[in-house]
């Protein structure tokens, strides 16, 4: 009798792991920029503020930025990380690999759209200061400069990714083709041994 054999890996199980690794790669290498160009935004933000009458407020602005940053750094490398992994469970087949990564796809969702929503409402509904507030407008303004040209339109375009990348790979995962590829397989055991010529001992 012919052994049976597993079935084939479904295309789309294979694009939903790639699209997956790509996202790692991109959230990595934007906390690494991030990283990279973090001491010219703070020499460009206490360039900007330096006739601020409270530098404490500036100090506390630049630990912030650094903080976020390394944070950023830390939680981009753990995600990524993570992705990695459900991409290789879903390319081997592992089950409950599809349900974790529903998961995961859910609260990327989340996370990016509440982004997307941060920025948004930042953008349309700018903070309104009172009079005896201009040190804080004064750090906000120069806090938006003080980053690279481009860098706030790329955070939305990375958010906008991050919430369509879940997306697609929500729906891909949930194809009926991928059903048979995620199914549990039952362990197969051995066969037993005969030796010819050898009789068993009655009992």
């Amino acid at each position: 009798m012919s052994e049976q054999l597993p079935p084939r890996r479904p295309p789309v199980v294979g694009f939903a792991a790639g699209l997956l690794v790509t996202m790692a790669t991109a959230g990595v290498a934007y906390a690494v920029a991030a990283l990279v160009t973090l001491d010219g935004t703070v020499a460009r933000l206490r360039s900007a503020t330096t006739d601020v009458p409270d530098q404490g407020a500036v100090d506390g602005v630049v630990t912030l930025v650094r903080t976020t940053a390394v944070l950023t750094a830390v939680l981009a490398v753990a995600v990524g990380a993570l992705l990695v992994a459900l991409a290789v469970g879903l390319l081997a087949g592992r089950a409950g690999v599809r349900m974790a990564t529903w998961v995961v796809c859910g609260l990327g969702l989340l996370a990016g759209g509440g982004a997307l929503a941060l920025l948004a409402g930042q953008r349309l509904a700018p903070f309104r200061l009172d009079a005896d507030e201009g040190t804080t407008a004064q750090l906000l303004t120069a806090l938006t400069d003080a980053y690279p040209d481009g860098w706030i339109p790329l955070n939305a375009g990375l958010s906008i990714g991050q919430v369509l990348g879940y997306l697609v790979v929500a729906v891909l995962l949930a194809l009926p083709s991928v059903n048979a590829h995620h199914r549990r397989r039952p362990a197969s055991r051995p066969a037993p041994r005969e030796f010819p010529g050898r009789p068993v001992p009655s009992r």
